[in-house]
């Protein structure tokens, strides 16, 4: 009940204010509202100064948050002679001007073997680590087992076995060059194959051809063409 009577109070106090072309509501407009809802203005002095009246404390004073600055990267463009002055302004240089995101790569030597040089030692180490926390180790020093482990040497039964037995490089290449002997020997042998067949077709067509000749050789070739003809000369008609 409260909070609608004080809405309708709100409402008609605004009304009274928007009838008299104002736009903020006065004391005089919420003293209209209460007498025309029915309300005795004149108990409201004698009801503000009873003694058992609570009073409502003003609200502590408190600081506005500190607003995080935005990100700013040059100035502003300003808008154009075409562009009315009401619209936005532009957005920060920063949002639409390409930035490299990446360097340049470096092409100097030195910095390149330095580079390279610095890759394979950190190679080794890590793999010396991890050979060492997965295999077996030794110690320089005896008490303590954790501080400079050595990887362990395996002890061989025939240790010049090794230098004996080929290494995988090595048989690598045999089998390459294996493989590329048995490639040529069967490259010469499709050859050979072939040269053979194309021969007995060369010498059958030749028999053929001969056979031909042989069997025409008796008789009287035939010319299609009429321009290589033998000349026939025309038969003279005597006059009666």
């Amino acid at each position: 009940m409260l909070q609608s009577y004080l809405t309708e109070v709100g409402r008609s106090a605004k009304s009274y204010c928007e009838h008299t072309t104002r736009t903020q509501p006065t004391l005089p407009d919420i003293v209209v509202s209460l007498i025309e809802m029915g309300f005795n203005v004149d108990t409201l002095p004698a009801y503000a100064k009873r003694s058992q009246r609570m009073v409502i404390t003003a609200p502590p004073v408190t600081n506005n948050p500190v607003v995080p600055k935005a990100l700013i990267a040059g100035q502003n463009k300003p808008h154009p002679a075409h562009i009315p002055g009401h619209l936005p302004d532009f957005p920060d240089p920063h949002t639409y001007i390409k930035t490299p995101t990446c360097r340049e790569p470096v092409a100097d030597y030195q910095v390149l073997r330095e580079k390279a040089a610095s890759q394979r030692r950190d190679v080794e180490r890590a793999l010396t680590r991890f050979m060492a926390k997965t295999g077996e180790t030794q110690s320089l020093f005896k008490d303590d087992t954790s501080t400079f482990p050595l990887i362990a040497a395996r002890s061989l039964s025939i240790p010049y076995l090794n230098a004996l037995l080929p290494s995988e490089l090595e048989l690598q290449q045999v089998e390459e060059t294996d493989s590329s002997e048995q490639d040529d020997q069967t490259d010469n042998e499709n050859l050979s194959m072939h040269l053979q067949a194309d021969e007995t077709g060369a010498e059958k067509e030749n028999s053929s051809v001969l056979q031909q000749n042989s069997m025409k050789g008796g008789e009287e070739t035939l010319i299609d063409n009429p321009y290589l003809r033998p000349v026939k000369k025309p038969k003279l008609r005597r006059k009666k």
